[in-house]
Order: structure tokens, then C-alpha cells, then sequence
């Protein structure tokens, strides 16, 4: 289910930034719904890889960074490869990678995926005080 809510965030996002940026083309929801998948399969399969490729190469000092830019990249690639879908520019990507990873992260906080965190977080300071009474 988290996938698809993504799938339509990213859509609706990308839609979006087609009527308010002037290099963004995007013909119909339904194209911008493709594009949204492509991106997401080309992120876990080239994007991964690539992905992993330069943030060895950082030592994952810039790993925020480098993974606007290769999802920049494979919306590039998805530019190419789609017809009704056109990207003028480096640029819009990454304001279209940027804008797509915000609108997911403010759908997954809203849907109460930031619990999960805390919990987590919660887990560490328990284990961290039950190594302390042990010593």
C-alpha cells in the first residue's frame, strides 16, 4: 500500500511541477503515473547500483546529495525514454527530485511512519541504559 501512495505522491508532484515549471512536459496524469513508476524501477535497479558506486567514492559523506542527483539522473534517462514526458535541462530534474523526495518524506510523516522512529530510537536508549546497569 506505501508503495502505491508513493507512486501517486510522486505522480502528483511531477504533474504538478509541469504547470509550474516551463521545462517540465508532462501530456496527462496517466504519463506522469508512468513516469513515476520508471523512476522508481530505474532507482532501485541502475539508481542502486549507481548510487552505491559514488557514495564508496565519497566515503557516504554526501549520501543525501548523491541520491538527488542520480534520481536526477534516471529522470533524465525517463525523459528519453517516454515521449509525452520532455525535462529542459539538469536543473528541473533536480528540483523534481528534490520536491518528489519531500512530498514522500511529508506523506510518510503524516501517515505516522515517524513512530516508527521514535520507537526505534526509544529501543537504543533502553539497550544502551540496560549495558550500563550491566557493567
Amino acid at each position: 500500500m506505501d508503495f502505491i501512495i508513493d507512486l501517486l505522491v510522486s505522480a502528483g508532484v511531477i504533474l504538478l511541477l509541469s504547470y509550474i515549471l516551463p521545462t517540465v512536459h508532462v501530456k496527462s496524469f496517466w504519463t506522469a503515473l508512468w513516469v513515476a513508476f520508471l523512476i522508481g524501477l530505474l532507482n532501485a535497479t541502475i539508481g542502486w547500483i549507481l548510487g552505491g558506486i559514488l557514495n564508496l567514492v565519497s566515503f557516504f559523506l554526501l549520501e543525501t546529495i548523491i541520491s538527488l542527483i542520480v534520481t536526477a539522473l534516471m529522470i533524465k534517462l525517463v525523459d528519453m525514454m517516454v515521449s509525452n514526458f520532455k525535462v529542459d535541462g539538469f536543473l528541473p530534474a533536480i528540483i523534481i527530485a528534490v520536491a518528489t523526495a519531500l512530498a514522500i518524506a511529508a506523506v510518510g510523516w503524516a501517515r505516522g511512519d515517524h513512530e516508527n522512529e521514535e520507537y526505534a530510537l526509544q529501543q537504543t536508549i533502553t539497550t544502551e541504559q540496560l549495558l550500563a546497569v550491566a557493567k
